[in-house]
């Protein structure tokens, strides 16, 4: 609110607009996007109105002549996973998007990407293995984005659960007076086990 009330405020000095020019803009905005509320359309449901959303945005946009894509608003600077949520729930307000209550399709979807990086890693092409990690990426996303999951957060706490994990290794090597580096795989593979025991615990 301070920013906003300071930013009305310099606008105010050189005439350009106030605070309740601002209001006003986005009282006026939200009634207009929300015909269902203030208006006389109706929507049976959330997806109705996310549709009806994007329409009304993308007419205010070819207003302002910018894109009328109902991908152009968003900003190429996110970092990628929110960026590919993003883009997947705008083209789902529009109705693309895999059938409801059966993600089975969309689990198809991941294995056959995830076969794709197969041949790609056969191939040993490394700008295909990088496409078809990101297909794979972009897949698990959306499987995600349908399952309610928070891909930030998911992924931050296997990271912590891995770095847990991997810390008691240490810790076993240390008792040992050894690093890590200096045991087989097979034994290292025993120390991530006994480690998943002791956080079990």
């Amino acid at each position: 609110m301070l920013q906003v009330v300071f930013v009305a405020s310099i606008m105010n000095e050189q005439g350009k607009f106030d605070m309740k020019d601002v209001v006003r803009t986005i009282c006026d905005k939200l009634i207009r996007r929300h015909p269902h509320v203030f208006g006389n359309v109706k929507a049976d449901d959330s997806d109705e109105v996310l549709r009806n959303w994007e329409k009304i945005k993308a007419e205010e946009r070819k207003d302002k002549h910018e894109s009328t894509s109902i991908l152009a608003g968003i900003p190429d600077g996110l970092p990628p996973l929110l960026k590919a949520n993003r883009i997947q729930g705008k083209a789902a307000h529009v109705g693309f998007d895999w059938p409801k209550g059966d993600n089975s399709l969309l689990f198809a979807k991941l294995d056959e990407e995830v076969n794709e990086l197969k041949e790609a890693a056969k191939e040993n092409d490394p700008e295909h293995i990088a496409e078809e990690i990101g297909d794979v990426f972009f897949v698990t996303v959306n499987l995600a984005r349908r399952l309610g999951v928070d891909t930030d957060a998911a992924l931050n706490m296997v990271c912590d659960k891995f770095r847990k994990r991997f810390e008691i290794m240490e810790q076993c090597a240390q008792e040992e007076n050894k690093n890590l580096s200096d045991y087989t795989l097979e034994e290292l593979d025993r120390f991530w086990d006994k480690a998943k025991e002791i956080l079990k615990k």
